[in-house]
């Protein structure tokens, strides 16, 4: 908890390419070479996008002077509104059915995209990709039609008044339209005026830019085993944020539990046989550029990273890991008991991550960090996910099941 804490008061805000990221970058190095790691980072190139001030939402009835402000948020990669904002008729669309049925409708109206997450599932990572397709695919789905713009009901189970951004991916074969995440509560109010009197407007403005793409580091520092230094295991996490709010889970809580675990492991005066590293990237959020650089890299070449474990779900109590091959699951299904002696209820195959995928096609085994994710979606890509949202004994637990795996991998391999 206390090295979330340093990153998250010197670094709250991390959109790749920021000075805030940069200054993150820093405070990790230090933190790592207080461990003492051999450190360095890694070049990457990475989108640079900029928000500006407060999105501004407003429904607008026939009415003189029946106007209500909606909580709202452009989305990340957006393309602006007109500087003096922009107004049209308002469309509700559950599906991208309902949205192809409006037709000649959609031309030159404001497509609002209202599907809730599905909270009859018990994954919430499934009921979260399911819904999430409506915020990265919306704005050009719509824009085939002639829609003007987007907005989008946030990807939360809770109804509340906070906007959950998150990327929007333009199609380059349709215009790029604005796109902006209304709150829940919002699109409650929204789709129920709808129903009420579907002759309803929306005004939007709100200034984000996409400047050229810049530079930004991969933090990496390594612990040399005493046997085979040659032979890595890779801790993940990234270091990038979204800017509303802190944060802490995504992935401040990832990032910190990799250092964490080192910390651990040295307390304890254990030797690792193999080299344990920790790397953080710089480009989760904008379509995880950094990992692809990353295993890209002229710096692999020679290099043996037999395995690589990512911790992205948030800082809650630990439940689980993925992993990556069923070869690999065969052989780490034997320290079930000892992980569960650490409360961890399962090992499953199938894991991975954003990041550390692409390192899989050089042979590396892939692994997934698993805490329980109930709660995960109450403060993802929103103003809500800071420091007072994670519980100091979660995340020291996730923390030291992560010692334990990693250096169950540095002695044993894989």
């Amino acid at each position: 908890m206390a090295i979330l804490t340093r990153i998250l008061e010197l670094a709250p805000r991390r959109l790749p390419g920021s000075p805030g990221y940069e200054e993150a970058a820093r405070a990790c190095l230090e933190e790592m070479r207080r461990l003492g790691l051999r450190t360095w980072t890694e070049p990457a190139v990475v989108p640079h996008w900029v928000r500006g001030g407060p999105a501004e939402a407003v429904m607008i009835g026939p009415m003189s002077g029946d106007r209500r402000p909606l909580e709202a948020a452009a989305l990340g990669l957006s393309e602006p509104t007109p500087p003096e904002g922009l107004e049209a008729p308002v469309l509700e669309a559950r599906s991208f059915e309902e949205l192809s049925a409006l037709g000649e409708r959609a031309r030159g109206a404001i497509i609002f995209f209202n599907h809730p997450m599905d909270r009859t599932k018990m994954e919430t990572f499934s009921a979260y990709g399911e819904a999430a397709i409506f915020r990265t695919r919306g704005a050009s789905e719509a824009a085939r039609l002639g829609a003007v713009a987007v907005l989008v009901r946030s990807l939360t189970l809770r109804l509340d008044n906070a906007p959950h951004t998150g990327m929007v991916a333009y199609d380059p074969a349709h215009p790029r339209i604005p796109a902006a995440a209304v709150s829940t509560a919002s699109a409650e109010a929204l789709s129920a005026r709808l129903k009420a009197g579907p002759v309803l407007r929306l005004r939007l403005r709100w200034d984000c830019r996409n400047e050229p793409p810049s530079k930004a580091p991969i933090v990496v520092g390594q612990w040399d085993g005493t046997e085979r230094p040659g032979e890595i295991i890779l801790m993940a996490g990234h270091l990038d944020s979204w800017d509303l709010g802190p944060g802490a889970h995504d992935d401040g809580a990832g990032c910190a539990q990799a250092m964490e675990a080192i910390r651990i492991l040295k307390v304890l005066d254990l030797k690792p046989r193999r080299s344990l590293r920790v790397v953080l990237y710089p480009d989760e959020e904008y379509g995880a550029s950094a990992g692809r650089a990353y295993a890209a890299s002229t710096a692999r070449k020679g290099e043996t990273i037999l395995a690589a474990m990512e911790s992205d779900r948030g800082g809650f109590l630990p439940i689980g890991f993925g992993l990556g091959s069923a070869e690999s699951f065969a052989k780490l299904k034997v320290w079930e008991p000892l992980l569960r002696a650490c409360g961890i209820e399962w090992v499953r195959p199938g894991g991975g991550g954003s990041d550390i995928g692409p390192l899989a096609e050089r042979g590396t085994v892939t692994m997934s960090y698993i805490p329980d994710s109930q709660r995960y979606f109450d403060v993802h890509h929103s103003a809500l996910d800071v420091l007072a949202s994670v519980h100091p004994r979660e995340i020291e637990l996730g923390a030291i099941v992560q010692a334990v795996m990693a250096y169950v991998l540095a002695q044993e391999g894989i």
